[in-house]
């Protein structure tokens, strides 16, 4: 960031993008020039959704801030984040559940490259309690208005085609 360009990649899988992803989206494309979303893919988990949808997904609720992109990567976070010319990872954190896990993987990714740093942003309280897990609970269960407490409303027709599917 030393070339006046402040970019930072926050990392998740995003499947899907939640309510929790987009706040935290949103105040960090605030923090700096360029901010690009790290959609990790595991190629030993099957996601809900594929790559491109999450792009897509993305994409779709970013799209009034310009200065928000979306890539996916597989392999370390760290690689990524250097391969796209930042220094700086965002991971967001809601209260209790994630704090130790996070702190381990900040220290090895340390471990693995120095010079990345991990910024850490608490989730608001009313987000705290959000997770893609409990989404696709939670989907066939309740309706769009309910959903729309969890998730950003263009993707609820996306988890009922994806649900309706796998159901």
């Amino acid at each position: 960031m030393a070339d006046g360009n402040r970019t930072a990649v926050f990392v998740g899988s995003f499947d899907p993008i939640t309510l929790g992803h987009l706040n935290l989206i949103e105040r960090s494309s605030k923090l700096v020039d360029r901010l690009i979303v790290g959609i990790g893919i595991n190629a030993e988990k099957t996601g809900l959704f594929s790559p491109e949808e999450r792009i897509d997904q993305v994409l779709r609720v970013t799209a009034e801030m310009p200065n928000v992109e979306a890539q996916t990567f597989d392999g370390l976070a760290v690689e990524f984040v250097r391969s796209v010319g930042a220094c700086v990872m965002i991971r967001g954190i809601r209260p209790l559940t994630d704090i130790a896990g996070e702190f381990t993987m900040m220290m090895a990714n340390r471990k693995l490259d120095s010079e990345i740093e991990t910024i850490f942003l608490m989730a608001d309280e009313q987000y705290g309690h959000v997770s893609s897990s409990l989404l696709k609970q939670i989907t066939p269960l309740a309706n769009d208005e309910q959903l729309e407490k969890f998730v950003p409303s263009s993707i609820i027709p996306d988890l009922r085609a994806k649900l309706v599917r796998k159901g």
